[in-house]
């Protein structure tokens, strides 16, 4: 298998991020024509299985140099005299886990060529921020098990998560003073805001066998999405990048991380528990509708609409076994990769607009990777 050529540089040209409920292409069922205008013709796979030799970890290697800076900043910014900030902040962020969210933050920043070191303050923010999102949603999900250990609320309890996640939230604001820049201001307070919104957003749509991929997508934009968005934006503000530039950065990190989400959704019903670190059917038995579902209830019959209609009323997960035949039969599980796919591809068009270097190469390499990602 080859990796797609990287788009031949050209000017930058008018990137946009997509609007929260724009379309994802999705491929027609194979026996009938599409029922939604928001479901695509059939459309190329672009994105091919990256080889052995270009793997996340040797991406990430590009920046190990920086991520040890990072991890220094965080463990000086957790400093706390209330211990139990420190135990609980250590146990979530000391869980594993890529650091994408940061990394991406550091190869954008070296890929257009900046010198400093405040990408390294930045990278600890948005790690504080993503971290304070993991604590409360798995308050708010019940969730007992992330990255293969128990979370935070079930190991300390609930009052404690949520208000040491209000702690990284308010640390991470006090650092963002760092940079000395209104507009990473701007970008974090806005990524945040968005984020609340995504998360309520969510919360009123659990248990709404009616979602359609608008809703659905405007949640995941909005809750995962905007921070690698950010996140990508602010490399390009460090780096004073043109606005053009700045753009293409925003629509790299905003479409690869609605391609990560997608494949999260993908992984609820077709991971492996020991290689995802979470139970699988989670999102089943939290009520929420996501993408492999919704395509699931159009291409099944009246039979198969009304169980998975069931399931996400009452959150029943018995039947969980039989849904996953049923998303898998009605190629509802294959149409949400290729969707997924079609995001990937998106964000790699975004970076014709930058230099061409090895950082710039690891940002395509971690997007054409992404469709095969299993934890």
């Amino acid at each position: 298998m080859h990796l797609p050529r990287r788009p031949k540089p050209r000017k930058p040209g008018p990137h946009v991020t997509a609007p929260y409920n724009s379309p994802l292409q999705l491929p027609a069922p194979a026996a009938s024509p599409p029922s939604s205008p928001l479901i695509a013709g059939d459309r190329p796979h672009l994105l091919l299985s990256a080889s052995a030799a270009h793997t996340t970890a040797s991406v990430l290697g590009l920046i190990a140099d920086d991520m040890d800076q990072v991890d220094h900043v965080i463990a000086q910014r957790l400093s706390t005299g209330v211990p139990l900030v420190a135990e609980v902040s250590r146990y979530i962020i000391s869980a594993g886990g890529k650091r994408l969210r940061p990394a991406l933050l550091l190869l954008m920043s070296r890929a257009l060529g900046y010198e400093g070191t405040q990408h390294h303050n930045l990278a600890a923010v948005v790690e504080f921020i993503h971290t304070a999102t993991l604590l409360h949603d798995d308050v708010v999900d019940a969730s007992t098990l992330r990255r293969g250990r128990a979370t935070a609320n079930e190991s300390f309890g609930n009052p404690a998560s949520v208000l040491v996640g209000d702690f990284l939230y308010s640390r991470s604001f006090q650092m963002m003073l760092d940079a000395h820049d209104m507009r990473v201001m701007e970008i974090l307070a806005e990524a945040t805001n968005v984020i609340a919104e995504g998360e309520v957003l969510q919360l009123m749509n659990m248990h709404d066998p009616e979602l359609d991929e608008a809703a659905y997508l405007r949640v995941i934009r909005s809750k995962t999405a905007k921070l690698f968005e950010a996140s990508t934006r602010l490399a390009a503000v460090l780096a004073k990048a043109s606005p053009e530039l700045e753009q293409a950065c925003a629509t790299y990190g905003q479409a690869l991380g609605t391609a990560f989400q997608v494949i999260d959704d993908v992984l609820d019903y077709a991971g492996d528990a020991d290689e995802t670190g979470k139970n699988l059917g989670d999102d089943l038995r939290e009520g929420k509708t996501t993408l492999p579902l919704i395509l699931a209830m159009k291409r099944g019959n009246a039979q198969e609409r009304e169980l998975i209609r069931t399931a996400i009323e009452t959150g029943d997960g018995s039947q969980l076994q039989h849904i996953v035949e049923i998303v898998k039969k009605t190629g509802a599980l294959d149409a949400t990769r290729q969707a997924a796919a079609a995001e990937a591809q998106r964000a790699i068009d975004a970076l014709s607009s930058l230099p061409s270097n090895k950082h710039a190469e690891g940002l395509l390499q971690l997007a054409a990777q992404l469709t095969e990602r299993r934890a």
